[in-house]
C-alpha cells in the first residue's frame, strides 16, 4: 500500500482541535517516545499545557528480543497523582505499547483519569484498548509500517514503510 498518502500537518491541526477538547484545567499532556513526544511538545506548546514523555520499554511483553537498545527516559516534571493525563502517540496499531506506558505511568503515581488522543489509528488491535480522539483512522496491511517523521523546522510528515 505504497500510494497511502497522509498530510501529517494537517492531521496534527485535527489532532490539536481534539486534544483541546480533552483538556481540564488539571489535564498534562504526556507523549509515548517518539513519535508522540514530537506531538506532545509541540500540542504544550500550542496549547499552553505541562507536558512530559513517557517510554514503553521497561514494561514491554517483547522487552526480552528489544532491550533497551532504543529506549529514551521517561520525564514527568509534574506530579501525576490525582492528575488528569491524556496520553499522546503517533500510530495506534496493536494496543501493546499503550499497555506497556500504562504501567509506566502508574509507577510515577495514580492519575485521575488517563485518556488516549492519537494522530493515526491502524486498527489491528490485540488489547482492549481505544483512543479518546484519533485525527485519522486507516487501514494498512500488517506488514507494513507508518512512521512519523520531524523535519528540523518541526514539521511533521509520513512515510509508509
Amino acid at each position: 500500500m505504497s500510494d497511502l498518502l497522509l498530510d501529517a500537518e494537517a492531521l496534527y491541526l485535527e489532532l490539536r482541535r481534539g486534544v483541546q477538547r480533552l483538556l481540564t484545567p488539571d489535564t498534562a499532556l504526556v507523549g509515548i517516545w517518539s513519535g508522540g513526544a514530537w506531538l506532545a511538545e509541540r500540542l504544550a506548546a500550542d496549547l499552553g499545557v505541562a507536558a512530559g514523555t513517557i517510554s514503553s520499554a521497561l514494561h514491554r511483553d517483547d522487552f526480552g528480543s528489544r532491550g533497551l537498545a532504543k529506549a529514551d527516559h521517561t520525564t514527568l516534571p509534574f506530579d501525576v497523582d490525582g492528575r488528569d493525563i491524556v496520553l499522546v502517540d503517533d500510530v495506534l496499531y496493536t494496543g501493546r505499547t499503550t499497555r506497556a506506558v500504562l504501567n509506566e505511568l502508574f509507577d510515577f503515581g495514580r492519575p485521575a483519569l488517563v485518556q488516549l488522543a492519537v494522530l493515526v489509528d491502524r486498527g489491528g488491535r490485540q488489547l482492549p484498548i481505544e483512543p479518546a480522539f484519533s485525527a485519522a483512522r486507516v487501514a494498512l496491511d500488517a506488514g507494513r509500517n507508518l512512521c512519523l517523521a520531524r523535519a528540523a523546522d518541526g514539521r511533521f510528515s509520513f512515510e509508509v514503510k
